[in-house]
């Protein structure tokens, strides 16, 4: 990560942070089409309103992952590695604790929090089946998504790759089963979604076990170290906050389509969700593969390289992005009809939305990216200023007022909007950033001290 081109060197963690992210997102998209083709749209709106409340999970695991392998990156950069042990063990007991207390805070009140996050009516059932499930399960994919991080961070991140995909054959398969052979509904896929994450989480801790880890779970390091873990948490606050802040940004997005078109227009807001995720998480693993990359240099004092390996992934990111937004626009029924199998009422709803709704998705291959730096270098606050900056600033207000004028049009035109005003709030960070970052020659003088 020090000495060779940065082209090849991003190429070769990114591509399996995209594959993994892509397979990763089946999670949701496979579940969705499984629920849509074998329940109808009515599961597929009970799912939509549990996704919130799954993204409350993960942005936990999202808190300590990412916070902990920025400083596992930054930290084997600067050669100290029982540092970079002592991240990654405290950081394990964490990604256990937090979703057994959510765990039990659910299972306290789950009609409660179900109707705060927008189930009614027939809805609330489905949810109520689906969600308990998926709560259960919760630990499995903390520890699985939290772990894998470290397996990039370590530069492994080939099978940082296969760990998602292994988890994603798994969930598809018993997607399958369970709901097509059994016949057990929207149980069955929120069975063969928690058994994915199970396989997965065994992976990773058997990788951890085996020769080809670098970190190492000693059990002195296990120990909480409150200093390790608020450095933690505070690299980490930005993607959490970001998270949390989708949740809810999404609760309201479905209370206000639920209040202008019911249970059709939580469907389509469901099916939207799902192709954004095939859409956007490759610039996500571009990102996540940019990481390391970043933190690594940035802790070694090359700048330069930190520089041109954001000016790269900024380029390769505006390029994926570019690319699913001319796929939507060529095949938006049948992307629609994926989901939608034979509902030609859903399918006429939701395809003009969904253009409406990514109508500037070459965007986001710049704003990830850029938001992402920040977070790779130790900056919590702009990071989470920049990823807060779209749903927090933009989004939710755009979305209570767009509505009142244009009715459920407004609610589409919203991200748009949020997309555009959050890519200039981004580009004046990022430019004061690179302008104050030191060149390669104040670089090599800082090496010497």
């Amino acid at each position: 990560m020090r000495n060779q081109k940065i082209g090849p060197l991003l190429l070769k963690f990114s591509w399996p942070a995209i594959v993994g992210m892509m397979v990763n997102s089946l999670y949701n998209v496979v579940d969705r089409i499984f629920v849509g083709r074998g329940i109808g749209h009515i599961g597929i709106a009970a799912t939509t309103v549990a996704f919130p409340i799954m993204i409350v999970f993960f942005s936990f695991a999202m808190l300590i992952g990412i916070g902990a392998t920025a400083l596992i990156s930054i930290s084997l950069g600067e050669q100290n590695k029982e540092r970079a042990d002592k991240i990654a063990a405290n950081a394990l007991l964490l990604l256990i604790l937090f979703p057994l207390i959510l765990t039990a805070i659910y299972l306290m009140f789950p009609d409660q929090i179900l109707s705060l996050f927008g189930a009614e009516g027939d809805v609330l059932p489905y949810a109520r089946d689906f969600t308990g499930i998926i709560v259960l399960g919760s630990v499995f994919g903390s520890i699985s998504f939290g772990m894998n991080n470290f397996i990039r961070a370590e530069g492994n991140p080939k099978i940082s790759m296969l760990t998602q995909i292994l988890g994603a054959i798994i969930n598809i398969l018993f997607n399958y089963i369970f709901i097509f052979k059994m016949g057990m509904g929207i149980k069955g896929s929120a069975l063969g979604t928690i058994l994915g994450q199970f396989i997965s989480a065994l992976w990773v801790i058997g990788y951890f076990n085996s020769k080809y880890s670098l970190l190492k779970f000693k059990l002195k390091n296990f120990k909480p170290q409150f200093s390790l873990i608020l450095r933690i948490m505070s690299i980490g606050f930005a993607p959490f906050a970001m998270q949390i802040a989708n949740s809810f940004q999404q609760t309201i997005l479905n209370k206000t389509l639920f209040s202008y078109g019911g249970d059709l227009a939580l469907s389509a807001v469901g099916i939207i969700m799902s192709i954004s995720t095939i859409l956007i998480m490759p610039v996500v693993g571009l990102s996540q593969g940019a990481q390391p990359l970043i933190g690594y240099n940035y802790g070694a004092r090359q700048y330069d390289r930190v520089k041109e390996t954001l000016r790269k992934a900024v380029i390769a990111g505006v390029g994926i992005a570019l690319t699913g937004f001319l796929a939507m626009h060529i095949w938006p029924e049948e992307l629609v009809g994926l989901f939608s199998e034979g509902d030609l009422v859903l399918t006429e709803m939701t395809s003009p939305a969904m253009l409406t709704f990514f109508a500037l998705l070459p965007l986001v291959g710049f704003q990830i990216p850029c938001a992402n730096y920040f977070q790779a270098v130790g900056k919590p606050v702009q990071s989470a200023v920049l990823s807060l900056s779209r749903q927090v600033l933009f989004f939710i207000p755009l979305l209570i007022i767009l509505p009142r004028i244009w009715g459920i049009d407004g609610v589409w035109r919203t991200a748009p909007l949020a997309d555009a005003l959050s890519v200039m709030f981004t580009a004046t960070f990022i430019y004061f950033e690179m302008k104050h970052l030191p060149s390669s020659k104040t670089s090599v003088e800082l090496s010497k001290i």
